[in-house]
């Protein structure tokens, strides 16, 4: 029995050589193909004799071979590569069937949010102070009210959370404060309803890349556990979290073990785990280490507003800014508007735009996402958020027979789109005047994001511009690339129901785009008179 791998490998190099016979046959005669061939003064030779396939019947060998190999029987493949200039269909294979897009769900979003928003929209995070001010005390609460900013993040604050905060801490020293009464404290509520997303799993939520969301965001959701071993055998770990070192609460019943290694047949020690209790505000970290052993675990904060307060009042700590968390009494509140003390200012969605795009950042995703549905009808639920993308879409005419947009990111298993859509959607943005600040936030084959390891040494490398999707059974790649004779090409390349190695669908898809890359053009044939 063939292994997948060996089987995908194999089927992959003979494909290129069969789409070569195909487009050969097309032309009726076979011969060495030649980018630019070189005219002949003396000798006039018969078409058929000098025809050399062409891109399109290349490609065509290449899908007709591969849904026909016995690895792809139980898969599902929706393709469309469109000439963007003359709006010219290259090659389509159930173009318009739905197909579910993981990731593939963020060319939506992030067109959906330029079309909304605009790249220069920035998120404001109004803080505020309510009570009294004694000296260098404040008798009272530290108020700010979210409205969905992805900026308070190690990614975007130069390299630490904290520094979102340091505007606070400068505004409160401006005022002579050194000291508060009272607590930082969240309010308002822009996203109202559930913190994740239509149709998530339940059992994901505990993974950095199934963080909920909220109006009030830090670091993307993610925390990180570091555990280190006891100096003797049985001892407990010491375990610390970052960015924040007091939330959540940790209960640690790990221990350290001897380093020798286990016998062949011997039983395995418990390994280290971090768990959530039920109530989501305390870590259980359980199992063993070794002697001299060390180890980082990955969280999500499962409360986002507890967690930003929680790095809010650490970060004005940091600063020498007592915080004594006491309940504010009425005589220092009763009758006292809040006063604005700063207004908190992130990047602008073309820069927030890259970090979603370029390393597949769901978090953002879902804050675009509602953010989206917030200034266009004052209401940041996922309902208002769906009900402004689908009306959005269908301006680009995508019905929701073309697409169910169900969250922002394309983690739920409930979003489905054809491979039309996604081309339609891919034109609405090289029609507009965002069309740089779009395509320059994708990755870029061979170079960075979620493709920098794919297509290099290719002519696709530093040219094919695309995004990534991956859930179980399910990979996408969608974007434009440029040919080899200087045609922008738009294509939308989906597979879901495999049971191959992903990899397997991948190089598929490379094959394609590194195919349209690395040729010219040429003429296309109406599929009805092929």
């Amino acid at each position: 029995m063939t292994m997948p791998s060996r089987h995908g490998t194999t089927i992959l190099t003979l494909t290129l050589g069969a789409a070569l016979a195909a487009g050969c046959a097309r032309g009726a005669t076979a011969a060495v193909e030649s980018p630019r061939p070189e005219p002949t003064a003396s000798v006039v030779m018969p078409a058929a004799m000098v025809s050399a396939p062409t891109t399109q019947s290349v490609l065509q060998g290449i899908v007709d071979s591969v849904l026909a190999a016995p690895m792809w029987r139980n898969a599902r493949w929706g393709l469309l590569i469109v000439d963007a200039e003359r709006g010219d269909t290259i090659l389509s294979n159930d173009a318009d069937k739905l197909f579910m897009p993981a990731s593939n769900e963020k060319l939506l979003t992030g067109a959906i949010a330029l079309q909304t928003l605009g790249p220069d929209h920035r998120w404001r995070t109004p803080v505020l102070l309510h009570g009294r001010q004694r000296g260098s005390v404040w008798q009272g609460d530290l108020l700010v009210s979210g409205s969905g900013d992805p900026g308070v993040s190690d990614s975007l604050s130069g390299g630490q959370a904290m520094n979102a905060f340091a505007p606070v801490r400068d505004a409160l020293a401006g005022r002579g404060i050194r000291r508060i009464t009272g607590r930082v404290r969240a309010i308002g509520d822009a996203f109202p309803g559930l913190t994740t997303g239509f149709g998530w799993a339940y059992d994901d939520f505990d993974a950095a890349y199934s963080a909920a969301v909220d109006e009030l965001m830090f670091n993307e959701g993610v925390l990180v556990l570091k555990a280190r071993a006891a100096a003797r055998v049985g001892g407990v770990l010491t375990v610390t979290s970052a960015p924040t070192r007091s939330y959540p609460s940790l209960l640690v019943q790990a221990t350290t073990r001897d380093s020798v290694a286990v016998p062949a047949g011997g039983a395995r020690p418990p390994r280290l785990e971090a768990v959530y209790d039920s109530i989501g505000d305390r870590v259980l970290v359980s199992g063993t280490l070794a002697l001299g052993d060390s180890a980082s675990i990955t969280l999500s904060y499962r409360h986002p507003n507890d967690a930003y307060v929680a790095a809010f009042t650490q970060s004005l700590e940091d600063g020498a800014i007592r915080v004594g968390g006491r309940a504010v009494s009425k005589a220092d509140t009763l009758g006292r508007e809040a006063d604005t003390l700063v207004v908190l200012q992130s990047a602008p969605l073309s820069e927030v735009l890259r970090r979603m795009q370029k390393p597949s950042q769901n978090q953002i995703a879902e804050l675009l996402f509602r953010t989206s549905g917030l200034s266009a009808s004052g209401d940041g639920s996922a309902d208002s958020a769906r009900a402004v993308g689908v009306r959005t879409l269908a301006g680009w005419g995508i019905t929701t027979a073309d697409a169910a947009y169900r969250d922002g990111s394309g983690l739920s298993r409930h979003d489905y789109v054809t491979p039309r859509a996604l081309v339609k959607v891919l034109d609405a943005m090289r029609r507009s005047p965002w069309m740089a600040t779009y395509r320059d936030a994708l990755p870029i084959a061979g170079v960075d994001g979620t493709i920098g390891n794919r297509m290099k040494g290719t002519p696709a490398a530093g040219n094919a511009r695309a995004k990534t999707g991956t859930v179980d059974k399910a990979r996408a790649l969608s974007g434009y690339v440029t040919t080899a004779d200087g045609q922008l090409v738009m294509f939308s390349m989906l597979s879901n129901n495999f049971t191959v190695p992903t990899r397997e669908v991948e190089r598929v898809q490379d094959l394609l785009v590194t195919t349209l890359a690395s040729r010219p053009l040429g003429p296309i044939v109406p599929r009805a008179q092929r």
